[in-house]
């Protein structure tokens, strides 16, 4: 069964403090006749960007839960708006309004992104009164702060080289549910890792992998983890589970002259089905020593190992590596999907990735779907397989195994 969509509570516009920024006067009042009729109540006003950033640092920081802001205005244009509330440490809702061209509100969107602005959404100033409210009602989150033990104090070399060679069980590890869009069935998972510290708790990858890479601990990390997903994969198949199992593997790796024996080693040692496992590698982490990397994937591929390309589309050359190295899989990044119904270019860019996957016969895998209308819409686009929370979250074993057990497809 496919996750229920979340679907918050309706914003309470009453409660929202909005500033609106234009130097246009009449879409200043229709701005305000507009939140005022969906029931806003406190809202200010700016006819540029130096006025509003005038009013920021007189107010507390977060006291406006919303700042609507244009693009073309005098003094301060909304680019150069976006920079100085970012370096102020806003952390509201951005929505812009533009009569700009649609290209340019999307680079807008991008750029507010890229300063990590709770950015609500682009609109046309054509499309300002049907859309405005509803921007506001889909997109806003009021901001809070997220307690997470990955951004303690960094951990030390000692400390991950303990937890791998020392406490191997403190490794733990997760399984997000691959699912066919074609018919609704549970394809196989990716495999990922968690460090369960003995003070900090669980921690994320984010926490301690690029650690390992960078004091040279990233290819003992990686052998434990493929051992240890290796040895649950068995228990699954000796349990009557066959689904495929993709595995996240750090091209620093490559450099080791035995990195793939160990892979094919261990997966005769426990009797596991070579072609049920995926290595992923990110293709912005692809080495830059190409005939190396060719090398190794060849053979891996010819021992029928599958071979994805993670986070299609964020690194370079991807045409390049697609034509130079056998992948079967094609998993395209989650910013894409997730964007795809607010900006035209991400729309396309998933089109395009997967007319080229299908015409490469490679299987195609959309991340980051998180509701029914990112399942929709790549449904439509011809997409194989979906990955996100709609269709499950990471869990441990045992969750996993109730989950495939109790699976029925969608509503």
């Amino acid at each position: 069964m496919l996750a229920n969509d979340n679907n918050p509570a309706p914003v309470d516009m009453g409660n929202l403090k909005i500033m609106v920024v234009d130097d246009d006067p009449v879409i200043l009042q229709l701005a305000k006749k507009i939140l005022r009729e969906s029931g806003a109540r406190n809202i200010d006003t700016a006819c540029n960007g130096l006025e509003a950033i005038a009013s920021l640092s007189r107010s507390a920081p977060q006291e406006y839960d919303i700042v609507l802001c244009d693009l073309n205005m005098p003094e301060m244009n909304g680019v150069e708006l976006l920079n100085e509330i970012a370096k102020n440490g806003y952390n509201g809702g951005i929505l812009i309004l533009s009569g700009e061209e649609d290209r340019l509100l999307e680079s807008a969107y991008e750029l507010a992104k890229a300063h990590n602005l709770n950015i609500i959404g682009a609109i046309s100033k054509d499309l300002l009164i049907s859309e405005i409210v509803n921007k506001i009602q889909e997109n806003y989150q009021p901001y809070h702060v997220d307690v997470d033990p990955s951004n303690d104090e960094a951990i030390s070399i000692n400390e991950l080289e303990s937890g791998i060679s020392s406490h191997p069980n403190s490794l733990l590890l997760y399984y997000q549910p691959k699912v066919s869009i074609i018919d609704q069935t549970i394809k196989g998972i990716e495999i990922l890792s968690r460090w369960q510290h003995p003070e900090r708790g669980t921690l994320l990858p984010s926490a301690f992998i690029p650690l390992a890479e960078e004091c040279g601990l990233i290819h003992d990390l990686t052998f434990a983890i493929y051992k240890k997903a290796l040895k649950q994969i068995s228990q699954w198949q000796k349990s009557g589970i066959y689904i495929d199992a993709s595995i996240n593997i750090s091209v620093n790796s490559f450099a080791s002259p035995d990195f793939s024996s160990f892979l094919i080693a261990t997966a005769e040692k426990f009797n596991v089905d070579i072609s049920r496992i995926i290595l992923e590698v990110t293709e912005s982490e692809i080495m830059q020593d190409t005939i190396r990397c060719m090398e190794i994937m060849m053979n891996l591929r010819m021992k029928k190992f599958g071979l994805s390309i993670d986070d299609f589309g964020t690194g370079h050359s991807s045409m390049e590596k697609l034509k130079i190295i056998p992948f079967t899989e094609l998993k395209i990044d989650r910013a894409f999907v997730r964007d795809a119904d607010k900006s035209s270019t991400a729309k396309f860019i998933v089109e395009s990735s997967i007319e080229l996957a299908k015409k490469l016969n490679m299987k195609i895998v959309a991340e980051g779907v998180e509701n029914r209308k990112n399942w929709m819409m790549v449904e439509q686009m011809g997409c194989d397989l979906a990955q996100g929370f709609y269709c499950g979250a990471p869990m441990s074993n045992p969750d996993l195994i109730d989950f495939i057990k109790y699976w029925k497809g969608p509503h």
